[in-house]
């Protein structure tokens, strides 16, 4: 199921180019409307399905660190740049993810995935370019993103391996997110979705880049180690480039495409199955 994973960052990766059909609206805005309308979509959808969870779960708290990682992201951005705030929350988040698998699952990464991540990182880092101004301020903002992302990650792939349903988990997640980002959407404003071309663009972002992409990402965790889809989830920012130069007209330096094949064959290392593994387990 290690597709789903990659199907949901490949979906993730279209919210920038979406996003863009409604200019002039505040960033924080935009991700409020994708939480609330994400999130309700996705309660929708599984209410048969969300009496199975287990009542006694780290859910409702990884919920509040969904909606909180959306915050962190932007004051990251707004205070340490784009790039940078960029590179730190979305590179740490593999770095933690397995970390914390480490820790509570007692699962200590591969080489092969501590080797394959780095480069990851490391791809990302020079794909999305190292300008702007480095603020220590921004960039631990967006190191406690990375760490609240790896926390509700980390959550819903317990939760989903003790047996409960994928699509319910991801349904609490962020049903739960999205009642605490609706004050902050009514906050930021609302006029906005009243307009055809904003509100194409919060339904868009709503239900295809969150409700059905996070339905991928909780069918992948199924039954691939929430580790490896962290590194996998990097694909989200290689497809937003190639979206940039296919969909606007956007040019690629060399550098940035060197970056976008350190993370693409990276990528592929990590999604490829590990034939030692397999070995091991059929010899157990």
């Amino acid at each position: 199921m290690k597709f789903a994973v990659i199907g949901a960052a490949v979906l993730w990766g279209t919210a920038g180019t979406a996003g863009l059909l409604a200019a002039g609206v505040d960033p924080i805005s935009l991700a409020a409307a994708r939480l609330v309308l994400g999130g309700l979509v996705l309660v929708v959808a599984a209410r048969r399905v969300l009496p199975l969870l287990p009542r006694r779960s780290p859910l409702p708290l990884a919920a509040v660190a969904v909606a909180a990682y959306q915050l962190c992201f932007f004051a990251a951005v707004s205070r340490t740049g784009v790039a940078v705030g960029t590179v730190v929350a979305i590179g740490s988040g593999p770095v933690f993810t397995g970390l914390l698998s480490w820790l509570l699952d007692r699962r200590p990464p591969t080489r092969r995935w501590a080797g394959a991540t780095a480069v990851a990182v490391a791809g990302c880092a020079v794909l999305t370019g190292g300008g702007g101004q480095v603020r220590l301020d921004g960039v631990l903002i967006a190191l406690f993103g990375g760490l609240l992302y790896a926390f509700y990650a980390v959550t819903a792939a317990r939760v989903i391996g003790a047996g409960a349903p994928s699509d319910g988990v991801m349904a609490a997640m962020f049903g739960g997110a999205a009642v605490v980002m609706f004050p902050v959407l009514l906050w930021t404003g609302t006029a906005w979705l009243t307009e055809p071309r904003g509100l194409l663009t919060a339904v868009y972002l709503g239900c295809v880049t969150t409700a059905l992409a996070y339905v991928l990402y909780g069918r992948g965790l199924r039954t691939t180690p929430v580790a490896t889809a962290a590194t996998l989830a990097l694909a989200e920012p290689a497809v937003a480039a190639l979206l940039g130069v296919v969909v606007l007209g956007e040019r690629l330096t060399l550098v940035s495409a060197c970056g976008l094949v350190l993370l693409g064959a990276s990528l592929v290392v990590v999604a490829l199955p590990d034939r030692r593994a397999a070995a091991l387990g059929s010899s157990a």
